[in-house]
């Protein structure tokens, strides 16, 4: 394995020079490679990771395709593909540029199942469900996959990468569903910024039924730059990789704040992406206390999934559970999602009562916010220099990547099903 993280930010010039290096090492002579790309929702220098691909693969492959991972997000634009892989990224003939589409049936292939006595032992208990494994048929038909991204803290498996990239970020829905109501059964603040969740056990469990032989690509990124590279077998990239973006990406704060501002970066268009800024923050929001979504750019719930959240709304957990005979029909992943944002919190006697309160600060309008159960602020009633410093407050700019905890240790909790 290669692992380049020399403690600084690494330049792009170095970036080529080792992922070169590391890429030279492959035996992907006249062979059909797959590289695995995230999407424009994640933080890394795209455009220099895919050049250098194209140039250090492309000529000795007999095809290279480059497959982005969109999960459930919805397909890039021309001009956002030109954004996110370079203003180059045609220039290159041999390559071929797919985005993935979970909802066409044709586009997948199953490749196994998880029985349901299997996943109630995956998930200490709490699943028992058959689930499916379907993959994107791109990874069937080539000899190599490369799966490429970056490690960052995350809500539903605990650190982001590595064979996350196959699933959710190119299987078909089941996966998806199973996967993310898994994550929202154990509670965000169990498993953000935790390596070996029951999450990780699963997707590590429906890799091992696909057959195409992958390595590792994964990247450190601290806000804006990248620190580390770690190239290899997926699993062994990935562990490594999962040790530095815990030194990087959680801040340790020394108390609790009854109000956090959580300033979302344009990346993310919808809530169904900006809800990461209420997740790497709610472990660090005081009981009682308010988050607040600052997007006054966002315009949409969901781009996918709007519909069934404009229907179900966002609550607690147990809201859910408490009704299962009324919602195990809504799709899994819908109801992750608005636990996710909604936050940990009781429902009992029919009374809700969430933790902490979301609020949001966007361009949704006031009556749309109240009907879907969240809180709802005038976006240029908010200023974040006023609020930068106050007893009590904290402000996050670009907000989503990075995990707050709290350093006593303590980890918000409603008890365990």
């Amino acid at each position: 394995m290669i692992a380049y993280a020399p403690g600084r930010p690494i330049a792009d010039d170095e970036l080529r020079a080792h992922l070169s290096e590391a890429l030279s090492r492959l035996d992907v002579q006249g062979k059909r490679i797959l590289a695995i790309v995230p999407d424009d929702t994640r933080t890394l220098p795209m455009p220099t990771v895919f050049e250098t691909i194209a140039t250090a693969v492309g000529p000795r492959a007999r095809s290279l395709t480059v497959l982005i991972a969109l999960g459930t997000h919805p397909p890039l634009t021309e001009d956002g593909l030109a954004r996110h892989l370079g203003p180059h990224w045609r220039s290159f003939p041999k390559v071929q540029v797919l985005q993935h589409r979970w909802d066409e049936p044709a586009a997948l292939a199953q490749v196994g199942t998880i029985a349901a006595e299997e996943m109630e032992a995956i998930s200490t208990g709490l699943l028992r469900v058959e689930v499916p494994i379907w993959v994107n048929r791109a990874v069937l038909d080539h000899d190599l996959t490369l799966l490429v991204g970056p490690v960052f803290p995350h809500e539903v498996v605990g650190f982001s990468g590595g064979h996350k990239y196959l699933f959710p970020g190119v299987s078909g829905p089941e996966m998806v569903h199973a996967s993310h109501w898994l994550g929202a059964l154990i509670t965000n603040p169990k498993v953000n910024g935790h390596r070996d969740t029951p999450v990780r056990a699963m997707i590590e469990r429906a890799a091992e039924a696909v057959p195409t032989p992958r390595v590792g690509v994964s990247l450190v990124m601290r806000g804006p730059d990248l620190v580390g590279l770690f190239v290899g077998e997926v699993r062994e990239a990935w562990a490594e990789a999962t040790h530095l973006s815990a030194e990087v990406n959680i801040v340790w704060a020394e108390q609790a704040y009854h109000t956090v501002l959580s300033i979302a970066p344009p990346m993310y268009r919808d809530l169904w992406t900006a809800g990461k800024c209420m997740y790497k923050l709610e472990p660090v929001v005081a009981d009682g206390g308010k988050l607040i979504i600052y997007a006054p750019q966002l315009r949409e719930v969901s781009v996918t999934h709007g519909k069934w959240l404009h229907e179900v709304g966002y609550h607690v957990r147990d809201y859910f559970l408490s009704q299962w005979d009324r919602f195990r029909n809504v799709p899994w992943a819908v109801l992750a999602h608005s636990t996710h944002v909604k936050g940990i919190g009781t429902y009992r006697d029919g009374v809700e009562r969430p933790r902490i309160e979301v609020v949001l600060a966007t361009a949704i309008p006031e009556e749309v916010c109240r009907r879907i159960n969240l809180g709802y602020q005038e976006p240029t009633s908010v200023q974040p220099e006023a609020l930068t410093g106050r007893d009590g407050v904290l402000v996050v700019p670009n907000a989503g990547e990075m995990l707050w905890r709290l350093r006593s240790g303590e980890v918000p909790d409603i008890g365990r099903l």
